[in-house]
């Protein structure tokens, strides 16, 4: 069964489609990653580091800013994630994605 689903190749998130335990080996598009800690189905795993400030990708688009270093196979959500959606507050603050050549 497939453990988790990109939406697009400029995600470093993917979503897990059931619950992913602590190390666990995961091949997910290519990218091997060890599950770090608890991540519920439904939830974000980080494909590759992301720094704090730095852009989480999904669907292809910035979501969010990580409010902290997210190693990969971390799990990704509010803990660590300063949500970009709806609020203009921090729509100067999220990095904007080069457009694919």
């Amino acid at each position: 069964m497939k453990a988790a689903l990109v939406i697009s190749e400029r995600d470093n998130v993917a979503t897990a489609l059931h619950a992913l335990e602590p190390g666990s080996p995961l091949e997910i598009e290519g990218t091997s990653l060890t599950v770090r800690e608890p991540i519920p189905s439904g939830h974000k795993i980080a494909l590759c580091d992301i720094a704090a400030g730095q852009a989480v990708v999904k669907y292809g688009s910035p979501i969010g800013v990580a409010t902290a270093r997210i190693p990969a196979g971390a799990h990704v959500h509010t803990h660590n994630v300063a949500s970009s959606r709806g609020r203009g507050d921090l729509a100067a603050a999220v990095p904007r994605l080069a457009e694919p050549q």
